[in-house]
């Protein structure tokens, strides 16, 4: 099919069919049983996401049963006896939760019904309770052996982090993307106290104090707080104003206290993207030496998770050319075992970091997916979602298939992204998003001064959906041709669209929608799409529900009626992600052709 034809080209993809690329399977959210010997996981080796069950140090691996629709998280109780399970219905971003007995029994659903969406589950370490938000207004506590549910508290962007053992105090977190407060909620009189600006608490197994991974500073810290006692457990070198020579440089990303509380795992963000995993001990006065994982068997890692009687943290790992794998670590006594985990392939790219400045000397970062061929060669610029995401040398089947055929990948980590301090993640808040439209216009000027590209393409997904149509549009000289996945073209009907809990909790972020509506109407790419001159591929789930289908449809429409060369991919059955492994392998294969046609002419 020419995708450069001056036509409406809409493919929609109908039930059954069958992709000719194939995708390697990925697999995440790992869950330890309680004594670590099994774990449960995520995979999608049978092409829809799906939870599986195997023991530690052996291939062999059931599926649990949860029905047709893709699971996007496991969780295992402390007591053993339920798999919790968190379900996307449609593939869509709204989420059931349904428990499930580890050898597939019982299967029942307990939150998200109706139009309601669950998130953030956690059992209660100890107890067969499960903590969970819904709609981002409601904390719940499920016990799941009275069957009864109750409702710890209701509010505007709330969510539910954790419940003492006592049952007096709730850890809550509120508020915007972006601005998020912790705070302690007394359940008996109703009152809170503030805690820390953050994302992330839980209580001590024995409630005596919070550990929280504290957003006060540029940099988090891990706070052990006791009453007004507050003590810093560990925090970024770079915020102690250690030389960027030292060692171990980056954020605390994410953390895992031991059902023991006598220790804590550490999952680090250092050196623009990779990642560091430690232990440290919890109970030791002055210097902790951190026992570090080392080395990891991916550059990037994620989703820790700590079996109930401490003896084994799971968590993923992935690289260049290496799918997302579930991994045990044995911690005391050294050994780091695959559960389910593929090799890295032996001629996977590996990208290289690239640093340069903004046009008003911030600097900017990407990773550089190189052709082996002598250069300068075409490049796509990549842009991630979030924005508050960071491209991340993981796994990347486009990268990869781009650069054997030629074509180079910058990814880039514009302003706005994570990993590189506060201030980064917010310099693009508001009125200053028109800066990090102009960091695309800085990557493209660093990579042909840096004699790296000839012909340009620019891609991104959700956000990176957005600033690819704003790039575009904003600079149409530039670029030889843009794929446009899930990202929103008018700010206006996102927020008239959207899940009203995913509109709250964008406006520290992007704007409100009526206060602000002159600024999101200037920066919104529907308003300026005649100014486009590349062709344009458009993806979209036509199930999603955070970026609604209407932000793709009213680009096509326009593009339509101008008769500008585009083609608009539509997949049923997905939501914000394409879950499913067909899916993705039609995704990977249309998108090829089409960079390839209009880079490599």
């Amino acid at each position: 099919m020419d995708g450069r034809l001056h036509r409406t080209d809409v493919t929609v993809l109908p039930a059954g069919w069958r992709p000719i690329e194939s995708e390697v399977a990925g697999n995440r959210s790992p869950a330890l049983s309680p004594d670590g010997r099994h774990m449960a996981y995520v995979s999608d080796r049978g092409g829809v996401p799906a939870v599986w069950v195997q023991p530690v140090g052996s291939e062999l691996a059931f599926r649990v049963g949860t029905g047709p629709e893709p699971v996007s998280a496991v969780r295992w109780s402390s007591g053993g006896g339920w798999l919790a399970c968190q379900i996307a219905p449609g593939g869509a971003p709204r989420h059931e939760v349904w428990l499930v007995r580890p050898d597939g029994s019982d299967l029942h659903q307990v939150a998200g019904f109706g139009a309601d969406t669950a998130d953030n589950m956690r059992w209660l370490p100890g107890r067969p309770i499960l903590a969970l938000t819904e709609n981002l207004t409601t904390a719940v506590l499920i016990d799941v052996t009275a069957g009864t549910r109750t409702v710890v508290t209701e509010g505007d962007l709330v969510t539910l982090l954790d419940v003492d053992p006592a049952g007096r105090f709730a850890l809550l977190r509120y508020g915007p993307r972006g601005a998020r407060q912790i705070v302690l909620r007394d359940l008996t009189l109703g009152t809170e106290k503030p805690v820390t600006r953050g994302e992330r608490a839980v209580f001590s197994p024995g409630g005596g104090c919070v550990y929280a991974l504290s957003q006060d500073g540029e940099f988090p810290a891990l706070l052990r707080i006791a009453g007004d006692a507050v003590e810093v457990l560990a925090q970024s070198p770079t915020a102690l104003g250690t030389p960027a020579s030292a060692g171990l440089l980056g954020e605390i990303e994410d953390f895992e206290v031991a059902a023991d509380g006598r220790t804590a795992a550490l999952l680090w963000n250092v050196r623009g993207g990779e990642s560091e995993v430690a232990v440290i001990d919890l109970d030791h006065d002055g210097d902790r030496v951190p026992v570090l994982l080392s080395p990891l068997p991916g550059p990037v890692a994620a989703d820790l998770v700590w079996s109930f009687d401490g003896s084994a943290l799971g968590f993923t790992a992935e690289g260049p050319g290496q799918p997302n794998g579930v991994w045990v670590w044995q911690w005391r006594s050294g050994p780091v075992e695959a559960v389910s985990a593929e090799p890295a392939s032996p001629g996977a790219i590996r990208p290289e970091l690239r640093t340069f400045p903004a046009h008003d000397g911030l600097t900017l970062t990407g990773w550089l997916f190189t052709p082996r061929t002598p250069g300068p060669h075409p490049v796509v610029v990549w842009l991630h979602g979030g924005p508050e995401a960071q491209e991340r040398p993981g796994h990347g089947p486009l990268f990869q298939s781009l650069a054997d055929r030629g074509i180079a990948v910058f990814a880039a980590n514009v302003r706005g992204s994570s990993g590189f301090g506060r201030s980064f993640v917010d310099a693009d808040n508001g009125g200053l998003r028109h800066a990090a439209i102009e960091d695309v216009r800085s990557c493209v000027t660093y990579l042909r001064r840096a004699g790296v590209a000839d012909r340009v393409g620019v891609m991104g997904r959700s956000y990176g959906g957005y600033l690819t149509l704003a790039a575009l549009t904003r600079f149409p000289e530039l670029f030889d041709v843009g794929v446009d996945i899930c990202g929103m073209s008018d700010f206006a009907t996102f927020y008239q669209h959207t899940e009203p809990w995913i509109a709250s909790a964008a406006v520290s972020k992007y704007g409100h929608p009526v206060h602000d509506a002159a600024l999101l109407r200037e920066l919104s790419p529907i308003h300026s799409i005649d100014r486009l001159r590349a062709p344009l591929l458009v993806v979209h789930g036509a199930n999603d529900t955070n970026v609604p289908v209407i932000e793709a449809e009213q680009v096509v429409a326009a593009l339509a009626a101008r008769n500008h060369p585009h083609r608009y991919l539509l997949f049923p059955g997905e939501g914000h992600e394409l879950l499913h492994r067909a899916a993705r392998a039609e995704f990977l294969r249309e998108t090829l052709a089409w960079l390839e046609t209009h880079l490599t002419e």
